[in-house]
């Protein structure tokens, strides 16, 4: 069983050819129940069921080509889902108005979260436009004051 940062070392041409990002890389289970697991997007963010199978079908031809253990495993090619945590806040700036939950490390006008749509503004700052009750408003902040962010479902 190689080692994360290896297997990323290794996957990471095939990504770019790809144009697809790693989002993340893990192995889950033990034993005959071992699964690495291969989380990716696309650039602006999306992902779709063809392109984990084109992504799965180019890893596996190399692992197949790398692999010196007898180890057996599964590889899970997939989608980091819809509401999973922004790593990297600059791929922020490929989306247009993502929805997201932020939480921040201290009130900022007395709110500690808030879900709503976000902007990246020119000076590099964030703005959210969210519902307080009836009314919609805004809340500006910088990268420092966020303590956890990640994207929502609108329902």
């Amino acid at each position: 069983m190689k080692s994360v940062e290896k297997l990323k070392e290794l996957f990471v041409p095939i990504l770019d050819e790809c144009d697809v990002k790693l989002y993340d890389l893990s192995w889950h289970g033990s034993g005959k129940n071992l699964t690495l697991e291969v989380s990716i997007t696309k650039r602006d963010g999306t992902i779709d069921l063809d392109t984990c199978a084109l992504v799965s079908e180019r890893l596996s031809t190399i692992l197949d080509e790398e692999d010196d253990t007898d180890s057996a495993y599964t590889l899970d090619v997939c989608s980091p889902g819809a509401e999973r945590e922004i790593k990297d806040l600059e791929e922020l700036k490929e989306v247009k108005d993502p929805y997201v939950y932020v939480r921040f490390k201290k009130a900022i006008n007395k709110k500690t979260e808030v879900i709503g749509e976000l902007s990246v503004l020119e000076d590099g700052s964030y703005e959210i436009t969210y519902r307080d009750k009836a009314a919609q408003r805004k809340l500006q902040f910088q990268e420092e004051e966020i303590d956890y962010i990640r994207y929502a479902v609108k329902i």
